[in-house]
């Protein structure tokens, strides 16, 4: 207990000297480094290098693990297997057992690229090699070669924007414009048991709670984005920081895979919303023309 009451002690000095090292270079820089320009806007940058080749080392990773699949799955094909029933099984009651042969590519591709990424910050050499400059004999990094895609906003924000829209190609898909407006501008209230005085006066409330939710809608893709780039930023500088201590180093272990799975577990709630009512009308269809 003691130990632990002295660390209490210790967190906010370190705290605050990771905040002082970030303010004076010593962090991570808010924005991706560039590694090439042609100008004209057109550059690529250290982050976007990282997702491309990230990208490339899953699929041939997979491809390696899986191989030719085989009726008795080889130990690599095995963890595939399984990884996949995993995310199965969280995500089909969530979004919908219509939905989701659509929405499980995505949900399970957005899972394993942001965890990958927000595990390669705790890499040796990720974010710490690189080109800079020397200052009063200490060495100042300016352009990393490594950063992970998901501690640059532009990143976070792409993610963001193809959650969107698929979000939006899948509900459209599967709930269709008329539900949709119904389930955000309709009155929820039953009619047969809402006194007829009151029903006119919900209706109202829900048209006007019909527009919060519009505009809750509007900014899904900025508060995505902000959530994840702001925790995995932040980790990041706290690492750099404190010389990557191993207390904070196995912490962002825990925030890395929390993080990913918040992102990917939103996305398939927003699908849920409107697909799984979806599934609900096409079950009471369903019923109502089944003989009797």
């Amino acid at each position: 207990m003691s130990h632990f009451k002295k660390f209490l002690g210790f967190a906010p000095a370190l705290l605050a000297a990771t905040t002082a090292l970030a303010s004076e270079g010593g962090g991570v820089s808010p924005s991706a480094a560039k590694i090439f320009d042609f100008g004209h806007g057109w550059v690529i940058t250290n982050s976007m290098l990282t997702g491309w080749t990230i990208s490339a080392l899953i699929v041939a990773l997979v491809l390696w693990m899986v191989g030719k699949p085989k009726l008795l799955p080889t130990r690599g094909q095995a963890v595939i297997e399984s990884l996949i029933t995993t995310l199965h099984d969280l995500f089909e009651p969530i979004v919908g057992k219509r939905a989701f042969p659509t929405a499980f590519p995505i949900l399970a591709t957005f899972f394993i690229f942001i965890l990958m990424h927000n595990w390669m910050g705790l890499l040796p050499g990720v974010g710490t090699i690189g080109l800079g400059h020397y200052i009063d004999g200490q060495f100042h990094l300016t352009r990393p070669f490594v950063r992970p895609f998901t501690s640059d906003f532009n990143g976070t924000i792409a993610l963001a924007a193809v959650s969107f829209g698929a979000w939006l190609i899948i509900v459209l898909k599967f709930t269709g414009p008329k539900l949709i407006l119904i389930d955000l501008f309709g009155n929820k209230a039953d009619k047969k048991e809402t006194p007829g005085w009151l029903y006119p006066f919900l209706s109202l409330i829900f048209l006007l709670v019909g527009f919060i939710e519009v505009f809750s809608i509007v900014i899904r893709p900025f508060t995505l984005s902000v959530r994840l780039f702001g925790n995995v930023f932040g980790g990041e500088n706290l690492l750099h920081g404190t010389g990557f201590f191993f207390v904070f180093y196995f912490m962002e272990l825990l925030v890395g895979l929390i993080q990913a799975l918040v992102f990917t577990l939103l996305t398939s709630v927003y699908i849920g919303l409107l697909c799984n009512h979806g599934d609900d009308h096409a079950e009471h269809g369903h019923a109502a023309e089944a003989p009797h």
